[in-house]
């Protein structure tokens, strides 16, 4: 699997490479997705990693199980403007609606919020190379995962003053509505 990262970002490099540092919360260095692993918390669906490795791509299965991020305008639902839902491709839960949907030309799908109870927050851990502190002063980065399954679907950022949940195309999939 490792051979096949150099297709996607770290975290800190996502945030780098993409003047999303300016909007975001803060940066972070790669931290594995560890969904489950609080013993108080069963996540509804779960699945062993032989599972996860079945039923999703080598790309799906880095950004969502190893908290990857995809590189910028390289996922297929940024430009998307039809209307429809939007769901965890790990279990299929209904996460976005495409009515709280902004496109923006950063190469991500963003959502100015989720469906009530779909996704849960996860805050990364102080990158130790900044001596536990961003250059900016900033700590933490927040991540979206989905509340049924734990999949990694993208991060919180600010973007004009607002929340914003910045998503992974390879996250999701897109149910357009029926006309």
């Amino acid at each position: 699997m490792t051979s096949k990262l150099s297709n996607f970002l770290t975290r800190r490099s996502f945030f780098a490479s993409s003047g999303a540092a300016a909007m975001t919360f803060g940066s972070a260095a790669h931290a594995r997705v560890a969904p489950g692993t609080n013993s108080d918390f069963a996540y509804e669906v779960q699945r062993t990693e032989d599972e996860w490795l079945s039923m999703l791509t080598d790309e799906e299965f880095v950004i969502m199980r190893e908290g990857f991020t995809e590189k910028p305008k390289t996922g297929t639902m940024w430009e998307e403007t039809r209307e429809g839902t939007y769901s965890c491709k790990g279990c299929d839960l209904h996460l976005y609606n495409s009515q709280h949907k902004v496109v923006l030309d950063k190469g991500w799908v963003f959502f100015y919020h989720s469906q009530p109870d779909a996704v849960m927050t996860n805050i990364d851990g102080k990158p130790a190379e900044y001596g536990g502190q961003m250059s900016d002063g900033s700590e933490l980065l927040i991540e979206v995962h989905c509340r049924r399954c734990g999949s990694h679907q993208g991060h919180l950022v600010f973007i004009k003053g607002n929340i914003t949940h910045c998503i992974n195309s390879q996250a999701l999939t897109f149910n357009p509505t029926s006309a």
